[in-house]
């Protein structure tokens, strides 16, 4: 290994939302294989790493301050479990080498939405420059960390199958202008998950037995071809009705979209966002403004972004 690199060192890495999520049987491991579409977004996470006498995380964004004082800012945090992960990688002794970082966050915080992934995956990026280990393509073997974070990595769109991770890139897709609604209070993955079984079960389903996930091909087509029409009957989610019959309200918000012009909306994965397609960046930018005057916290967006790259050295 190359001496450690003394400056600091920044990576962006996107958020992300499914547009498209379903899920399969209920493995015996207590996890279910799902097939999902993911678009990185271009509302990002920057983790900035410098080489420290100690662990230390501290969080900043344009997010809640709420939110922001959730993050955990000790070892449980994952960019420091990127950090370990690199080390292991590459050889070093966990703990022979410390660093501060710096998290600047615009991805809600448990909204589904993937800035936990998006943390780690920078932190992945920028660690690995900041010890000069040249991990490179290493870096994705890192589901262990949270089965979006390869995802993050890459960005763009792609299929996600098993956990979500075993990925299938989309080329060709055309831009996608999108507004997302956030919610203060999140909800939780594994209840939404243990949700869909119930409902499952209630209707004679064995959660064990459902067919297997599966993207359809006009899903693809519709991304490749622009067609937003075609594209927003294509939307799905099987965790939607999980979500609602958890939080209610969730539906409202979806209601209020529509009727303001979005031309589909959804739970964005396990939720609690919501997701709105536009027709263009003016009208999701007007979308936006609606929900908001309504007293909603909404956002223009749009996607495929870029995966995680390092922004700078200073």
């Amino acid at each position: 290994m190359s001496p450690i690199n003394s400056a600091s060192i920044s990576a962006s890495a996107p958020g992300k939302t499914n547009l498209f999520f379903a899920v399969g049987p209920l493995q015996s491991d207590g996890y279910h294989e799902v097939a999902s579409v993911y678009l990185a977004l271009d509302l990002r996470e920057e983790v900035t790493v410098t080489a420290s006498e100690e662990w230390s995380v501290t969080v900043t964004g344009n997010i809640a301050q709420s939110q922001i004082e959730a993050v955990p800012t000790g070892a449980e945090n994952l960019v420091v479990q990127a950090a370990m992960k690199v080390a292991e990688m590459a050889g070093l002794p966990a703990d022979s080498n410390h660093v501060a970082f710096e998290v600047d966050k615009h991805v809600p915080v448990a909204g589904g939405m993937g800035g936990g992934s998006a943390d780690a995956a920078a932190a992945l990026m920028a660690v690995d420059a900041l010890w000069q280990t040249n991990l490179g393509s290493r870096l994705a073997d890192s589901v262990r960390l949270g089965a979006d974070v390869p995802f993050a990595l890459a960005g763009g769109v792609a299929i996600g199958v098993g956990r979500g991770e075993e990925l299938t890139p989309i080329t060709d897709v055309r831009p996608l202008h999108l507004v997302l609604v956030t919610s203060d209070e999140g909800l939780s993955t594994p209840a939404v998950y243990r949700r869909l079984d119930e409902i499952r079960a209630a209707r004679g389903q064995n959660p064990t037995s459902v067919p297997v996930a599966q993207v359809p091909q006009q899903v693809i087509e519709a991304l490749q071809s622009g067609d937003l029409d075609a594209l927003s009957k294509t939307f799905k989610n099987d965790l939607q009705e999980a979500a609602l019959d958890l939080r209610p309200d969730l539906a409202e918000t979806i209601n209020a979209g529509l009727a303001a012009g979005a031309l589909a909306g959804f739970v964005s994965g396990s939720g609690p966002t919501i997701a709105f397609l536009s027709a263009d960046a003016h009208a999701a930018e007007d979308l936006a403004q609606k929900l908001t005057a309504q007293g909603r916290r909404a956002l223009a967006t749009s996607g495929p972004a870029a995966g995680a790259f390092i922004r700078n050295e200073n």
